[in-house]
């Protein structure tokens, strides 16, 4: 395969230079090269997204899917593994859809651990309404929804996955494809909930983020022991989602291990009662209705 089988008909409106088309084309290629690898097979692959600029990303890749509810990708990617925990389920999210409407649905998904994969698009607005602040926007941000400064700190998504127990938890950038590209198929790999924030600076309500992350992210050594917990919380503390102070912004893996997944702790799923072909009596069954 190739990233053009991905591709679909609809016109592309985000933005034009908008970085959401580097994660788009970073996932195609992710899933390009796991089906030529014999990780994946895109027929039994499936994506969901919610509400916000992340969520065209539903219109651009070539997968079965369900675009759903502001903040309600997680309680759809559970019940599409718990209905066929064949599929791999993939959800994409924006900060704003994972961190306001959808932060219960977070933790618990970190928590729960099912086998999904969790990318959130990362830009510290809510951009399609025009650049509100949402949970992850820096402490200080003025806009019309805050007009004297946002006066909150900004949730650290990384803190929270580690601290929740996600047994993959990574960060990329989207203006560094290839690497964000082999960030995607480790987590598509990860047997459990691995989640992905991906750095994705709007380029209309939060422009100054683009420049602060050229010149400070930095990719963390491949050499570390990724198991460690305590290490990977004292990296993801490095950088606290603001602009105020000259901080570096690691990208990579920052933790990952192995537990027991959400679905293989259901001994109803562990026959494949979902694919059996059952003959029903369809007569009988609509009888009383009638």
């Amino acid at each position: 395969m190739i990233r053009q089988d991905f591709n679909t008909k609809e016109e592309n409106t985000w933005c034009p230079g908008c970085p959401n088309s580097g994660i788009l084309l970073s996932a195609k290629e992710a899933l390009a090269e796991l089906a030529n690898e014999g990780k994946l097979s895109v027929k039994d692959a499936t994506l969901v997204t919610g509400i916000g600029c992340h969520g065209k990303i539903y219109d651009y890749l070539n997968l079965n899917g369900f675009n759903g509810l502001h903040g309600r990708v997680l309680p759809v990617c559970l019940g599409m593994k718990l209905g066929n925990p064949d599929l791999t389920v993939l959800g994409f999210g924006g900060d704003g859809d994972t961190f306001d409407e959808g932060v219960a649905h977070f933790v618990h998904a970190c928590r729960y651990n099912a086998d999904i994969t969790m990318m959130v698009h990362t830009n510290q607005v809510f951009a399609l309404t025009t650049g509100q602040a949402n949970a992850i926007t820096e402490k200080g941000f003025v806009d019309g929804s805050t007009p004297l400064g946002q006066g909150e700190k900004p949730i650290n998504s990384l803190v929270l996955a580690l601290e929740m127990g996600a047994t993959f938890v990574a960060r990329g950038y989207a203006l560094q494809g290839p690497y964000l590209k082999e960030l995607i198929k480790k987590a598509i790999i990860h047997e459990g909930f691995a989640f992905i924030d991906i750095l994705q600076p709007c380029i209309v309500y939060h422009k100054h983020s683009m420049p602060y992350f050229n010149k400070n992210v930095y990719k963390i050594e491949e050499t570390r022991d990724t198991g460690n917990l305590n290490q990977a919380l004292e990296r993801a503390r490095e950088w606290d989602y603001s602009y105020e102070k000259d901080m570096k912004v690691p990208t990579g893996v920052f933790y990952e291990t192995k537990r027991p997944t959400f679905e293989s702790q259901w001994p109803q799923l562990k026959k494949p009662w979902y694919a059996l072909k059952r003959n029903i009596n369809w007569s009988r069954v609509i009888k009383e209705f009638k």
